[in-house]
């Protein structure tokens, strides 16, 4: 049996995935959890636990070679001690110290694309305090920095879905916030990568000692906007495009049956709304927070040329992927 990897963040989206793919490969896996996986295989342990229980940390660890630290948050829920700096930064150097102290050098880490000192978000500028507090560690450490990550478990993908099945508020539009006074001056391109790449790479890193030290932007090769997202999920759940209206109130001067039967619409709210609805504490009831506002203005796409040179692939296009699954959703 190859090594066994420790994993944070077992139960999530991408944590499923980096699992199936380690046990694909026969890896031995531990995984920190915080609730029962589905899956039963007799290299999988699961340990019930959160980033700062370091007892629970140090038994996962015990005999592993690897972490894959794969933890984050998009809500953040201060009055539950649930925040971006609580869970990024302060998370991951938990992890880190319990892999220093548990003796395992080699460390592969999720971070996010568009990570930097001087971000806008404050979802960004953890993520990137915590890749800083890993650089200085002296463990053999790989980052890497996804764009939109898609697949059919993913919560944006699902509410996706909903939006064009009509099953999900605003019901009648299928919205993502626009730049200017009235959302028309459009919004940040976007480049997604099917979960089941990501996992790849991950599992690739685990032996690939040429990807120590470095920084990976991962994505697919696709670059999109918003209503093209919209569109494309619209056609592959309910086989209808998703049109794009220039703005919210246009819905309601269409003729009645055409908005229930003929398309679906992709429609800008402005960003200035949201950040307001988020400033008086309206945003978070409606699902959303000022950061996913302020990250959706700006290009979630990378230059994927060093990763593609240094695996030697390319991850795959975002609609071929979408439609393989678009039953599941």
């Amino acid at each position: 049996m190859p090594h066994r990897v420790f994993v944070t963040g077992g139960s999530g989206f991408v944590g499923s995935a980096v699992i199936e793919e380690l046990l694909k490969r026969d890896y031995g896996v531990h995984a920190l959890v915080n609730r029962n996986l589905a899956l039963l295989d007799q290299r999988l342990r699961t340990f019930s636990g959160s980033l700062f229980e370091a007892d629970v940390l140090d038994r996962g660890m015990q005999g592993c070679h690897a972490v894959i630290h794969l933890v984050g948050i998009i809500q953040e829920r201060p009055s539950k001690g649930v925040t971006f700096e609580r869970i990024h930064y302060e998370g991951t150097v938990s992890v880190v110290d319990a892999a220093k102290r548990n003796g395992v050098k080699r460390f592969i880490h999720m971070s996010a694309l568009g990570t930097r000192p001087d971000a806008a978000s404050n979802y960004h500028k953890t993520k990137f305090a915590a890749e800083e507090y890993l650089r200085a560690s002296g463990l053999e450490w790989t980052i890497f920095r996804p764009s939109l990550i898609h697949g059919p478990d993913g919560e944006l993908m699902r509410l996706e879905a909903r939006w064009a099945r009509r099953t999900a508020p605003p019901f009648l539009m299928m919205p993502y916030f626009g730049a200017g006074m009235a959302g028309l001056r459009g919004a940040g391109r976007l480049q997604p990568v099917y979960v089941g790449d990501v996992a790849r790479a991950f599992v690739d890193t685990v032996e690939h000692r040429k990807t120590i030290g470095e920084v990976y932007l991962i994505a697919g090769p696709d670059q999109i906007t918003w209503p093209q997202l919209h569109d494309a999920v619209a056609r592959a759940v309910v086989n209808k495009p998703a049109r794009p209206r220039e703005h919210w109130w246009q819905l309601f001067t269409m003729p009645f049956g055409a908005i229930l039967i003929a398309r679906r619409y992709a429609a800008p709210i402005p960003a200035w709304v949201g950040k307001f609805y988020a400033a008086i504490g309206i945003a978070r009831l409606l699902g959303f927070n000022r950061d996913q506002v302020v990250m959706s203005q700006e290009d979630n796409t990378a230059d994927i040329t060093k990763f593609v040179d240094d695996f030697g692939w390319t991850p795959q296009a975002f609609e071929p992927e979408l439609k393989s699954y678009a039953t599941k959703l």
